[in-house]
Parts: C-alpha cells; sequence; structure tokens
C-alpha cells in the first residue's frame, strides 16, 4: 500500500483525551461538569448500540450523561415536552435526538425544537444557517471529524481543489461548507455529476459520503491525493459480513496519498467531536473561552 494510512481510532482517542482536559478544568477551576443529554425512541438495534456507546463515552470524559429513552408510540408533543424540558435545564449543555424517529414524527420539527445553543449534532436550521455564512455555529460531528482530521494531515487546506462526493444535510453539505471555510475550492458532486471519474480526478482532497458500497475506485484518484471515506456500509463477500466503505480501498490505497481506512476512520470521530461539540456548548454557555482545537 502506498497510502499513508489516517488512523482515525487513533486521532480519536487524541481528542477524547483534550476533550477530558477541559472538563477536568472546567470542574476545577470553575465548578462546572458538561452535561449531554440523549433522547432514544424505540428500539431500533442500531441507535441503541450508538446510544450506549456514547453515554458510555461520555462518562469516560468526566462529563454527565443524560439518557432518555422512549416509547416507539410516544406522541409528537409529549418528545416536545421533553425537550422543552431539557432546553431549559442548565445542567444539560447538549442535547442530541438519536435519529431515525418512528415515522410518526416529524424529524425537522422535533431537531428545531432544540435550543441552537444545545445543538450538538449541528442539524438545527439556525446552526445550518450560521454555518453557510461563516457565523459561529455548532458544527456537525462527521464533519467536524473529516475538516480535523484533514487539518492535522496537512496543516493548512488554503488553496486546496476539494471534492465531496455526497450532497446530504448531514455529512456532503456542511463538509463542503467547512472547507470553503478553510479556503479550499470545492465541488458537491453525486450521482447524477456528469463525468463524474474526471471531476474527482481532480480533487486534492476527497471526501466521500454517498452511501454506496465501494463506489469510487482507485482510477478515479489522483496521483498523491488525500481520501477521506467516510462511509459504512454492511456487505456480503466470500460468505461473510463485511464493513467498507464508499471507496475501493485496495485501489484507491495505491494511488492515494492518505486515506482512511474503513472501519477505524471516519467512525471514531464522530462521538469524539459530539463529546467535544458537548465542552463547546458549555464554554460558550457560561462565558468562558472555548477549547483550542476542538471546533471549526
Amino acid at each position: 500500500m502506498a497510502a499513508t494510512l489516517i488512523d482515525g481510532k487513533a486521532f480519536a482517542a487524541k481528542v477524547r483525551g483534550q476533550v477530558a482536559e477541559h472538563v477536568a478544568r472546567l470542574k476545577t477551576e470553575h465548578g462546572i461538569t458538561p452535561g449531554l443529554a440523549v433522547v432514544l425512541v424505540g428500539e431500533d438495534p442500531a441507535s441503541q448500540v450508538y446510544v450506549r456507546s456514547k453515554g458510555k463515552s461520555t462518562v469516560e470524559v468526566g462529563m454527565n450523561s443524560f439518557e432518555h429513552k422512549l416509547a416507539p408510540t410516544i406522541s409528537e408533543q409529549e418528545l416536545l415536552g421533553l425537550i422543552d424540558q431539557l432546553n431549559n435545564d442548565p445542567a444539560v449543555h447538549g442535547i442530541l435526538v438519536q435519529l431515525p424517529l418512528p415515522k410518526h414524527l416529524d424529524e425537522d420539527l422535533v431537531i428545531n425544537s432544540i435550543a441552537p445553543e444545545k445543538d450538538v449534532d449541528g442539524f438545527h436550521i439556525s446552526n445550518v444557517g450560521l454555518l453557510g455564512t461563516g457565523q459561529k455555529s455548532m458544527v456537525p460531528c462527521t464533519p467536524l471529524g473529516c475538516l480535523m482530521m484533514l487539518r492535522d494531515h496537512h496543516g493548512s487546506l488554503s488553496g486546496m481543489d476539494a471534492v465531496v462526493i455526497g450532497r446530504s444535510n448531514i455529512v456532503g453539505k456542511p463538509m463542503a461548507q467547512l472547507l470553503l471555510g478553510d479556503s479550499c475550492s470545492v465541488t458537491i458532486a453525486h450521482s447524477r455529476t456528469r463525468d463524474l471519474p474526471d471531476v474527482v480526478r481532480r480533487a486534492d482532497i476527497v471526501v466521500a459520503a454517498v452511501g454506496r458500497p465501494e463506489m469510487v475506485p482507485g482510477d478515479w484518484i489522483k496521483e498523491g491525493a488525500t481520501v477521506i471515506d467516510v462511509g459504512i456500509n454492511r456487505i456480503e463477500r466470500d460468505g461473510k459480513t463485511k464493513l467498507v466503505g464508499d471507496v475501493d480501498f485496495a485501489s484507491a490505497a495505491e494511488r492515494a496519498g492518505a486515506i482512511t481506512p474503513v472501519p477505524g476512520g471516519v467512525g471514531p470521530m464522530t462521538i469524539a467531536c459530539l463529546l467535544a461539540n458537548t465542552v463547546t456548548a458549555c464554554c460558550r454557555a457560561n462565558g468562558l473561552a472555548e477549547p483550542e482545537g476542538l471546533t471549526a
């Protein structure tokens, strides 16, 4: 393999260590403990795993974890009532509603009922607008993790040509805004982009977030480019279940200068950045200086 491996697991451990240090200082110097509330509606197995992992990680860095597990039949009014309570609870600095929600609940309405300053997922329409106009916001966790890894690998991203494959509100669009903020020239590509291989081949940075297993082959990658693979796809191969990204890792690694693996790349950074966002929200709520290097 020619490419340098960008170890998201190791980098996430470093970020969690930084978060733990800031949490300890907040407790010692200001008597404040950051708190993260996670709301889980229903019994989706994947969501249950994510929530357990988030709760464990929150406690490990010294923060307060508040878990609210609700019946799948809960009414919209009841859920909005809980969110209102959390919005007004000074011990809660970050609120995360685990998605997807049951179909009878309006996800946009629920997300936009979270106080923007406590929206540690960065999905509230106010945070989307603030990010899009270059103002201080809560930044979505997965794109923030990608940006952190790119900054760590390259230092300055100024002037680099970046292609983001995927236009989701959760990853693709905010990723493009963050790269623009770091002075990249940015193209958002997707399944209907004309001459997609040629578009990708000109990029110094490729962020693949399209949700299609191994969609991007190695011959789409410019020699020496940095590849950030956001995809996590479960496939059957040789009679076994395997996790793969949106990029064909083996062929891309022969051409790329650096690449994230799947698993062990972007995934661990998402929870690390959730913790970082909670500390940032806590500092902002208390008029304290934000921790350096933990936000955009």
